[in-house]
This record gives structure tokens, C-alpha cells and sequence, in this order.
């Protein structure tokens, strides 16, 4: 085997003032041309094990380092970051932190440039070809999309040409499509152009499809190394760390739990397709049951998930027709003018009303209005036309202030919400400003619903993402808002995460009369939602519930999303409901047992 490209041997590190180690006797090797996938929860160590390799642990995050470091061979001791970041490029989480120049072509030559390179324009220009925005070096980087500003980090990382590149959550914030596009781009870069490709990721999907290995993080430590088909059926492993392999992986375990051992099971829906075996007449459309079997079905799905079915959506409808609408949007239009004094729509022509009782989920891609719609119901933002009403008041162009005892927005970055030392801090400083006389028992209830007591004297700003999530809704919950709108909830967490953040939405109804959420997250969405309202180019393209939105591909494509997989299976299945949950799958196949034939090999 060659010599690896880069090479860690019993690396360990502190914080400073943490009482346990990040990271724990860590020994890792990559090699050239690998595409690695470094999975773990959320404070497993991911992020901090890769920010070994270009030095920026110890020389920029200092605490206690112990360990040794080689680079092409090289020992990396004395070595500047500077030196190491000529050989690794890294695209961080927070990647518009890493856009500092105004327009799109300046940005791209800032890091060659800055390295004294006579040629940084050529590599400049070469990157972005490579990241497909050759057509955009004069845009200003507000102007782009949340999907091209990360491309254009990633142009960025590859104009010194490195060796590795290193990406921490690649589809992070980013719609279905726009995350494909660049998984599709680092394997080109990868398969064509050579360079080793590292991703911290939690989407189990693009993992099996794109990636050759996996490193699996525990508490700190590296707990394997494996190929990717390997990894990925290590299915009870992975969730007894609260780490989701592929859906299809996972119905494949529940339906036939005798074949974990072989580590026969399907990591795609081509291969689940082949697996899972169903004879062409299992499902005949001239079955004379068919009605029937359709209800039945129907009733068993509902109770293989209680409450986002299409009762729950009857049952809301009805609620709206018998009362007012907390928000009402009239004929909304908002546009910006640009600094070439042109207009740039945003928002156009849009009519809404939400009632008490809904739970409202706004999906569509990047640079759809999700984001602008809900900044317009909370008084952030005044629209250029048309009436904003929340419970019969008007707000277009109130303060923002005057709104907040109505309307609470959760930003999508919960450090942007902290300003306090403590997370009993954080709740209680809106309370206090309001001067409530009830505030010391508000305090212990929202610390109590949303399960901070233990947390209540910690840092919010040093908690981990999940724990942060939470301390944002209650601030967001303090004041029992009519309305709460949340961007992005889930995004940068880790899929165990994730389904606690669906029990901590639970936690909202008892505070809030309305919920409603912009996400890329189409299982929180199946799971969480009663109405779901899909926008595309500033307007809203449709409006109903989980199998009316699910149930059309045209409509989820021109939306910019993409079906889940366990919706991909039940169509390639030619099931006669499309499955948007792992209980609704399983309970499908339970059902109609004889008729699926189980354990096909891939």
C-alpha cells in the first residue's frame, strides 16, 4: 500500500477548562484519492478531529495537544497553519464566514493572492469553473443564492489546488437539488482531478451513494475505519449510537432482522428494489379489493403515525373554517433594489392565512421566500406591497418590538438569540424587559417543558447544537407568542437530534396557538407538520397536506426537493400510498405480507 497522504498517531486534545478530552489516542490514516466520511452524534469529536490536519488544533484552538501529525510524509510539528493550508483546503460549517470579498471573482483570488501567487487570477478562474459559477466572477456575493455561496466556498478552498479537501456538513442549509450538485462536484473532483475528499456528514443517503469509507467518532475516540457498504450495515451498532443508517437500510432490519449478521442489507432503492423482491401482480390495479385494501392500508398507516395523517389535516381544516385567521397576507409583494438601482422580486402576489392550531411547514429550494415570508409576519422586514395582519393588527412596517409579544422568530443560527451568560439567563431577559410578574414561574415551567433544568447556570453559547436548539425555542416560547416561526430548526444536527427537536416542537403547543417552519427536512416535515405550504420563485405553488404534497414528484422537482427515499421505494414498489415515514413503510409491508418477498440479494 502507498504511504498515506496523511497520518495521525495517538492524537489527543483538551479545551481549555473542559474537564474531558475532545479528542482520545486518535490514530487515523488517509489516503490518496479516498473520499472519507467522518460520521458520530453531535460532540463526538468530528469537527475537531479534522481540524487537526491543517494545524489550526493546536496552533489556533489552543489547549492540551498530544500526538503527532505527518503530512506527505512529513512530520507537521513546527508548521505554520498557513503552511498546512497550502496542501488542505476546508469548506467550515459556517461557510459564509468564509466569503470576504464583494464580489464572486475577488473572493476566489483572495486566498492565492494572499498567498503572493503570481497566477491567482488563473486559479481563480479555474476554480470557479470547476464549481460551475464561471459565469458569475462579477456578481456581489449578497446577490447569490444560499447553494452558490457555497460553492463559492468551495471555489475558494480549491484555487491553492490542494491535496484534501475537507468539507464539514456539505448539504447544510441547502434544498435536495442543490446538495446533489455539490456531491456531484466533489466526486468529479475527486474521480477526475485526483483530490481526497473528506465530508462530516449525517445524511446516511449521500454517504452510500458517493462515499468509498467511513470513520465512526465515539465520545472522542475513533471507534472504526471501514469501507462504506461495511460501515453502513452495521445497522444496530450505528443506532445504539443514535447514528440512522439509509431508510431503506433500516426497513430492511425491521422486516428481516435475521440477515444483520450477513450485512446483506440494501444501501440504495435500486439495491432496496432488488431486496426487498415483489412479483409483478402483488399489486394489481384490476384487484377487486382494491378500495378496501386502500382503506385498510390508509387506517394502519395513521397508526403507524398518529396525528400527521390525513385525520389530522381534516380535523385542522375544520378548525379553520370555524374561526379567524391569526395572520393574514393580503396580495403581498416584496422586492429589493439592487446597487445597480435595478428591482429584484422577492415576493409576489402572495395570499396566506394561518390559523390556531395548525402546525405549518414552508418548504421549497433555495432562494424560494421561505425565509422573507415569515421575517414579513414578524414585522422584520415591511413588504412593498400588499397587508400583513397578525390577530386583526397590521404590521406593515411596525417595530419589530411592537410585534414580539404576538409573533416570536427563532433564527436559524441560535447563537444569534444569546446574550446572556446563562441559559436561565436567556429566558428570563425577554421576560424582564416586559416586566412580567409571573416571570420567575415562566422561567422554571420553559426550563422544565423543554428539559434545560439541568443546564439552566451552563453557557448557551457552549452548549452542543441539539442543546442550543432548545434554549432558542424557549426564548422564542417566554412570551407566549400567537405565532412562533422557526428557519430551519434541524439544520447542522444530527439525525438522533433531529427526532428529539420533533419532541421539543411537541413541547410548543402548550405555549404557542401557531407553529410554522422553513425546512429542507422532509422527514421532520412528514412527521411534524399538519399543512404544508410549498413555495417556488417568490410565490406559493401549493397548499394541503402530506399526501397531497407527497404524493406528486412533478410538483416536489419543480420545488427544488426531492422525495425521501422511503417515498422513492414506495414508488419503485408501485405501492398504492406513498410511505413518508419508516413506521408508515414497515406497517405497509406487514400488511401485505405474502406479497412482498423479503431478503432478495442486491
Amino acid at each position: 500500500m502507498d504511504k498515506p497522504l496523511l497520518e495521525l498517531s495517538n492524537v489527543s486534545f483538551t479545551y481549555p477548562g473542559a474537564e474531558h478530552p475532545v479528542l482520545l489516542e486518535v490514530s487515523f490514516t488517509l489516503q490518496q484519492g479516498d473520499f472519507v466520511a467522518v460520521i458520530g452524534s453531535n460532540g463526538s469529536g468530528k469537527s475537531t478531529l479534522c481540524k487537526c490536519f491543517n494545524g489550526l488544533i493546536p496552533h489556533y484552538y489552543t489547549g492540551d495537544f498530544e500526538g503527532e501529525l505527518k503530512l506527505l510524509g512529513e512530520s507537521a510539528e513546527g508548521k505554520r497553519v498557513s503552511e498546512l493550508s497550502r496542501h488542505i483546503g476546508y469548506v467550515y460549517q459556517d461557510f459564509e464566514n468564509q466569503l470576504v470579498r464583494p464580489t464572486v471573482l475577488d473572493d476566489v483570488c483572495f486566498t492565492p493572492l494572499n498567498y503572493g501567487l503570481a497566477d491567482y487570477r488563473e486559479r481563480g478562474l479555474r476554480a470557479l469553473e470547476l464549481t460551475g459559477l464561471s459565469g458569475l466572477g462579477r456578481e456581489f456575493i449578497w446577490q447569490l443564492s444560499g447553494g452558490q455561496k457555497h460553492l463559492l466556498a468551495l471555489a475558494g478552498a480549491l484555487a491553492m489546488d490542494p491535496d484534501i479537501l475537507v468539507i464539514d456538513e456539505p448539504v447544510a442549509q441547502l434544498d435536495p437539488q442543490h446538495a446533489r450538485q455539490i456531491y456531484d462536484i466533489l466526486r468529479r473532483l475527486n474521480e477526475q482531478h485526483g483530490k481526497t475528499i473528506v465530508v462530516i456528514e449525517h445524511h446516511a443517503e449521500f454517504i452510500a451513494e458517493y462515499c468509498r469509507s467511513v470513520v465512526l467518532m465515539d465520545g472522542g475516540r475513533l471507534r472504526w475505519q471501514k469501507p462504506v457498504r461495511e460501515a453502513l450495515t452495521s445497522v444496530e451498532e450505528l443506532l445504539a449510537l443514535g447514528i440512522y443508517p439509509p431508510d431503506v437500510t433500516r426497513a430492511a432490519l425491521l422486516l428481516r432482522p435475521d440477515r444483520q449478521a450477513a450485512g446483506e442489507y440494501p444501501l440504495s432503492c435500486e439495491e432496496g428494489r432488488a431486496w426487498f423482491g415483489r412479483r409483478a401482480d402483488a399489486v394489481s390495479a384490476a384487484d377487486s379489493d382494491s378500495a378496501a385494501n386502500g382503506r385498510t392500508l390508509a387506517a394502519a398507516s395513521a397508526a403507524a403515525s398518529p396525528g400527521t395523517g390525513s385525520y389530522a389535516a381534516m380535523e385542522a381544516a375544520v378548525s379553520r373554517a370555524a374561526a379567524e385567521p391569526i395572520v393574514r397576507m393580503e396580495q403581498i409583494r416584496l422586492s429589493y433594489r439592487t446597487i445597480h438601482k435595478t428591482l429584484q422580486p422577492v415576493l409576489g402576489g402572495i395570499n396566506l392565512e394561518l390559523y390556531a392550531g395548525e402546525r405549518v411547514a414552508l418548504i421549497g429550494n433555495n432562494g424560494a421566500g421561505k425565509s422573507s415570508l415569515m421575517k414579513l409576519i414578524a414585522g422584520i422586514t415591511a413588504p412593498t406591497g400588499g397587508t400583513v395582519q397578525v390577530k386583526g393588527i397590521t404590521v406593515n412596517g411596525l417595530p419589530p418590538e411592537r410585534l414580539s409579544g404576538m409573533v416570536s422568530y427563532v433564527f436559524q443560527n441560535p447563537e444569534d438569540m444569546f446574550i446572556d451568560d446563562s441559559v436561565r439567563g436567556e429566558i428570563a431577559y425577554y421576560l424582564k424587559a416586559r416586566k412580567l410578574a409571573d416571570m420567575d414561574e415562566r422561567v422554571e415551567e420553559l426550563l422544565q417543558s423543554f428539559r434545560l433544568l439541568e443546564l439552566a447556570e451552563r453557557d448557551a453559547r457552549l452548549l452542543s447544537g441539539g442543546q442550543q436548539r432548545r434554549v432558542s425555542l424557549a426564548i422564542g416560547a417566554a412570551v407566549r407568542p400567537a405565532v412562533m416561526l422557526l428557519d430551519e430548526p434541524t439544520a447542522n444536527l444530527d439525525i438522533s437530534t433531529k427526532q428529539e427537536m420533533t419532541r421539543v416542537l411537541e413541547a410548543l403547543r402548550g405555549h404557542v396557538e401557531t407553529v410554522v417552519i422553513a425546512t429542507h427536512d422532509m422527514a421532520l416535515v412528514a412527521e411534524w407538520a399538519t399543512r404544508i405550504i410549498v413555495m417556488s420563485e417568490g410565490r406559493i405553488i401549493a397548499d394541503g397536506d402530506k399526501e397531497t404534497v407527497f404524493s406528486d414528484g412533478q410538483l416536489l422537482r419543480r420545488a427544488g426537493l426531492a422525495e425521501t427515499q422511503l417515498m422513492e421505494m414506495s414508488r419503485l414498489l408501485n405501492l398504492p400510498q406513498i410511505c413518508s415515514s419508516l413506521e408508515e413503510f414497515t406497517a405497509m409491508a406487514e400488511w401485505r405480507k405474502g406479497e412482498l418477498i423479503y431478503g432478495g440479494s442486491c
